[in-house]
């Protein structure tokens, strides 16, 4: 990775340089140095195999320019980067690529104003650790993953007696795949309406694993989220042998609406795919918030709080500044059910300020709830890892805080539920009918059981129900918050969600059919 002193600098001669060309009105400047360190776990009792295998890295850094060019009114907008390179030569190539692609944009107010003196909401806040990592100790990460999942599978009973020995239990088909990712990051920005260079770092270590034992046909999954390389030990592996174990023997159930309680996964897979976008100030700018003319007002049960919070220390997805150079920090989405805010970026926050239509698509008047809409969540993220030069700034949440004004706990989610589910995993959730309807869709794939008289039961087999049913109904319908949040995160996301789990009175479930096979 590049240091933070050469984007600096970097930054600081492509200002000085852009303020002497005549066409340029202003221009902002962002540099960023990116790394993604992997370790592939795959490890077979019935194949001779690595356990830990394929460890690489994947490095980028280059610049981008964000330029607004003469040319009268409306203003002439431009973007253009270069990669590997932050050399003159590089803002020159990518200045060119923004007058040949500037558009007039009618909405366009202006590029972030960071007033006289910027600011960070943290500083060194990151683990230096984990940005000086080794590729020994890569290694060692992964290696710690598999030998949970060994002393988990070895030390259980359940195992023991499928094998009738320990001898036998790698017979069993003993399957663990996965992996163990750090992402480091280090940005500059800075622009020629202010003098400063603000600069940035951050880390983060992600594991998921999935195990399976082949002769019992179950499968479970289990994940951990970081902030520090000293708090990492390996146990998403050992979860997800745990669950694998737990899920032997599991039985299908008929079509209905069923009380549930949902997992932590879960919960964060249908904030991540629905809540989140849904109340995103660029989705209620095109009419497409399924929540329309609802801020301020009651859109989930009393007991639903949720928050996003850039600025936590020792939080995997905190950061000192956006991408846009401007404090991050908290944002209340939903506060005792009612819609309190919105994640924004400066360019959407500034377009509702003057859309004529702003009343009538938030519900209230935009210059009288500017902390509701403060631009706290521009980020050049994309598909769940670095800060981008090569992209304009979007709307990512951070930490993402699910609270209730009432927490129990999973006993008591239990006992409440009575007859029901445990929805312990579930993928592919995405909406259907549009956003704005609020309707989803989902398969459960994992980690799930049926509870009977407010006791989980037995386990639900994998692949055989899907969830469809609606974001508002199910907001509208919990029965109880739990009072143990974990960090989760899903597939390409790039926000940690704090999740609970949460009981709710209905979810609609239908059967997928089972597939016979048939002789000639």
């Amino acid at each position: 990775m590049l240091p933070l002193a050469k984007l600096k600098r970097a930054v600081q001669e492509a200002v000085a340089y852009l303020r002497t060309v005549p066409d340029v009105i202003e221009a902002e400047v962002f540099v960023s140095s990116n790394a993604n360190l992997l370790t592939r776990l795959s490890y077979t009792s019935n194949i001779p195999s690595n356990g830990v295998e394929e460890p690489k890295s994947l490095e980028s850094d280059g610049i981008g320019l964000r330029v607004v060019f003469k040319g009268g009114s409306p203003l002439l907008v431009g973007f253009g980067s270069e990669s590997g390179d932050v050399s003159l030569t590089a803002v020159r190539e990518a200045l060119d690529k923004a007058r040949k692609g500037a558009v007039r944009d009618p909405e366009f107010v202006s590029l972030p104003r960071l007033g006289d003196r910027p600011r960070k909401s943290i500083s060194n806040y990151h683990d230096r650790k984990l940005m000086h990592l080794t590729d020994r100790q890569l290694v060692e990460l992964g290696w710690a993953v598999v030998d949970g999942t060994l002393d988990a599978f070895q030390s259980s009973e359940e195992l023991l007696e499928w094998a009738k020995s320990p001898d036998a239990i790698p017979d069993l088909g003993l399957i663990l795949t996965g992996d163990v990712i750090v992402l480091q990051e280090r940005i500059a920005l800075g622009g020629t309406h202010h003098d400063h260079v603000l600069t940035d770092e951050s880390a983060l270590i992600t594991s998921m694993s999935t195990s399976m034992v082949e002769q019992q046909f179950t499968k479970g999954t289990g994940w951990q989220v970081g902030a520090r390389l000293d708090e990492f030990q390996g146990t998403s592996g050992a979860e997800a042998a745990r669950n694998a174990i737990r899920a032997a023997g599991g039985s299908r159930v008929p079509d209905g609406e069923y009380r549930v309680v949902l997992g932590p996964q879960p919960v964060t897979d249908l904030i991540n795919n629905l809540l989140l976008p849904s109340v995103q100030l660029g989705t209620f700018q095109a009419w497409a918030s399924p929540f329309e003319g609802k801020l301020g007002k009651r859109i989930a049960s009393p007991l639903l709080s949720v928050y996003d919070h850039g600025a936590l220390r020792g939080h995997a997805a905190s950061k000192g500044i956006t991408d846009e150079g401007l404090p991050t920090g908290r944002t209340d989405l939903i506060r005792n059910g009612r819609l309190v805010g919105l994640l924004s970026n400066w360019y959407e926050t500034q377009r509702i300020l003057k859309d004529p239509d702003a009343k009538e698509k938030l519900g209230v008047d935009p210059a009288k709830r500017r902390k509701a809409i403060a631009p706290q969540n521009g980020f050049r993220t994309g598909l769940g890892g670095g800060r981008h030069f090569d992209r304009d700034p979007g709307v990512t949440p951070t930490n993402v805080i699910i609270d209730g004004s009432e927490t129990v706990p999973s006993e008591e989610l239990l006992r409440r539920v009575g007859n029901g589910l445990y929805i312990g995993r579930i993928w592919y959730t995405y909406p259907i009918n549009g956003i704005t309807q609020a309707d989803f869709t989902c398969t459960v794939i994992g980690d799930s059981y049926i509870i009977r008289d407010g006791r989980i039961a037995e386990p639900l087999r994998p692949n055989t129900v899907r969830i469809n049913d609606n974001l508002r109904r199910v907001l509208n319908g919990i029965l109880g918050i739990g009072d143990t949040r974990k960090p989760t995160i899903v597939w390409s996301a790039d926000e940690m969600v704090h999740a609970p789990e949460i009981a709710v009175e209905a979810l609609h479930i239908n059967e997928i059919g089972e597939f016979l096979e048939t002789g000639s």
